[in-house]
């Protein structure tokens, strides 16, 4: 079995600490393992000035980590399950999901609001179309502006006053230790999150028999039944991490139940469905709500977003 394991990852602050906790947890299980990151720019990371949902392509902050992992320049990537496509590069697989954080997105602001109580035209940032379908179906007075940067950049906007509340995923937060800074969690039952929100993902090459055995310590696999359906969700849906699409899935027992939204960014209409099934069928259950969706108008929304080459 190899003793050294170089990691792909990004650059940001975030990023980092998801590497280092896997990388820690690797050294863990065997304390002789040379464990090294290596910082991969992605496509996300150096265009900032665009709205995601308006840069293009799928995999805009995984494809050059792929990339370096089938050249073998690294022997795996740890990515934020809310950022991998439906469909991973040829080779590839995700050959472990860590146990869920946190899933729920998180209000901030400076004033103390809530959703609720934000005044009436108060600006709210963010990046994801999939929040401002569900904020303006909740709030339709309010105002959304673009938010992009990372996790410190999105604090210090709001903090100098350009947005009266920012909204992001509480997990980056809490794994940042910004935890206090968080005036609401957003209720995951009412207010879907990004699909994998919250879970880490290891990919690797699918041939490599000895980093696969290494990264099964990571592998949580009541969070892996329920990313996988909401993830089947997302490719039924022709889906990726910049679309209006939203998917939560909990294990209760053996069952998983899995709740999803297409919503227009407008905040009008949103549809929005909700299923159980035994945790072995997690993919059958995600496929079938994107088909309930799909029959409900779903793809009409999804066409008007983006074109004809959507569902």
């Amino acid at each position: 079995m190899t003793s050294r394991l170089t990691i792909g990852t990004r650059g940001s602050a975030l990023a980092l600490w998801q590497a280092n906790h896997v990388a820690d947890r690797l050294r863990a299980a065997d304390p002789e393992l040379e464990v090294e990151l290596q910082v991969i720019k992605t496509k996300g990371d150096k265009i900032l000035d665009v709205a995601l949902s308006k840069v293009g392509g799928k995999g805009l902050f995984v494809k050059e980590i792929e990339e370096a992992l089938m050249r073998k320049e690294i022997d795996l990537a740890v990515h934020s399950m809310k950022d991998v496509p439906a469909e991973l590069v040829d080779g590839a697989t995700l050959s472990a999901i860590s146990e869920r954080e946190d899933p729920r997105d998180a209000l901030v602001s400076c004033g103390r609001y809530t959703l609720e109580t934000l005044p009436e035209g108060a600006t709210v940032g963010t990046s994801s179309l999939r929040r401002r379908t569900q904020l303006l179906a909740k709030r339709p007075d309010l105002a959304v502006a673009d938010l992009r940067g990372n996790v410190d950049t999105r604090l210090r906007k709001c903090e100098e006053g350009q947005f009266a509340a920012v909204i992001l995923a509480a997990a980056g937060l809490r794994r940042l230790g910004y935890a206090d800074k968080i005036d609401q969690a957003l209720d995951a039952e009412h207010w879907l999150p990004a699909v994998g929100q919250g879970a880490l993902g290891i990919e690797t090459r699918a041939d490599d028999q000895d980093v696969l055995s290494r990264v099964a310590v990571l592998h949580d696999q009541q969070s892996a039944d329920a990313v996988i359906a909401e993830r089947a969700l997302l490719l039924a849906l022709d889906g990726g991490c910049q679309v209006p699409i939203a998917g939560y899935a909990r294990c209760e027992g053996d069952s998983l139940r899995l709740s999803a939204l297409v919503g227009h960014p407008s905040g009008e209409p949103t549809f929005r469905v909700e299923g159980t099934a035994p945790r072995s069928e997690a993919a059958e259950l995600g496929r079938s709500l994107a088909q309930q969706l799909l029959a409900q108008g779903a793809d009409r929304v999804l066409r008007e977003v983006y074109g004809e080459n959507a569902r």
